[in-house]
């Protein structure tokens, strides 16, 4: 009886055209905030399955082959620079939030007290890499060649007066590296995911004029249909604005 109860629901589902909608996300904030609002995407139609991702490469090249039918977890610049990479035709939509990329240290209490010869960690891709020198250019730690470069490298740098040692690692290693190096630049999710606040526990931190806010996105040709729209009235409504704003206290800064 159960079975064939099962059996049924599936069928009626299929018949309503109820598939799953599958998006990918990394488990905070992109995750949370999708889990906050599952129920009332479900009274608009759209039942989620919310896939976690802990690494930013593998949930494009699932939305790519279909695996997933969008994603949330990126700012558009590092969408731009990897779709150039792997050849993907993939869509940014509108901005959700901005996570504010941090300086962190268990060493120090001001980027000042940094030391000659001492080491820093960013990111190792292209995007956040630059980003993450973005921010200490804007910090006074050095000096970039030009601070509107999205994609600036070491190569970059034309003053280093204190003649740091930058690291390149992977973004989800960061937090670990706090006791290996003198400060650490690390993206908003993985240093919540940490315990690691960015308004209260980092030296530096970008503000709302980051250009880096996190965004939607899916395969080409998918902007218009209808589970897209459910999914984006939901997540740029004021219910989530509150959300984001009560539950992250500025570590998080909504864009709409």
């Amino acid at each position: 009886m159960k079975r064939a109860l099962l059996l049924f629901c599936l069928v009626s589902n299929l018949a309503l055209g109820k598939d799953v909608f599958k998006i990918g996300a990394t488990p905070i904030p992109a995750g949370e905030i999708l889990n906050e609002i599952k129920g009332d995407l479900a009274k608009e139609g759209l039942d989620i399955e919310i896939v976690e991702f802990t690494d930013y490469i593998m949930p494009n090249l699932a939305l790519a082959d279909g695996s997933l039918d969008a994603n949330f977890f990126q700012h558009k610049p590092y969408l731009a620079n990897f779709m150039k990479e792997k050849k993907l035709d993939l869509v940014p939509l509108e901005d959700i939030y901005v996570p504010p990329l941090g300086g962190y240290s268990k060493k120090y209490k001001s980027v000042e007290e940094l030391k000659t010869g001492d080491k820093v960690a960013i990111p190792n891709d292209p995007t956040n890499g630059g980003r993450a020198l973005i921010l200490l250019h804007n910090n006074g730690v050095i000096k970039l060649s030009d601070p509107t470069d999205l994609m600036a490298t070491e190569f970059d740098i034309v003053e280093n007066p204190k003649k740091l040692k930058i690291v390149s690692l992977q973004a989800a290693q960061l937090p670990r590296a706090l006791d290996d190096v003198d400060l650490v630049i690390i993206n908003c999710n993985y240093a919540l995911d940490a315990g690691l606040s960015p308004q209260e526990d980092s030296l530096i931190v970008e503000g709302t004029e980051s250009a880096y806010g996190n965004v939607v996105a899916v395969r080409k040709g998918d902007e218009n249909k209808e589970e897209i729209a459910i999914l984006m009235k939901v997540l740029r409504s004021d219910r989530v604005r509150t959300f984001i704003l009560e539950k992250y206290q500025g570590g998080i800064i909504p864009l709409f």
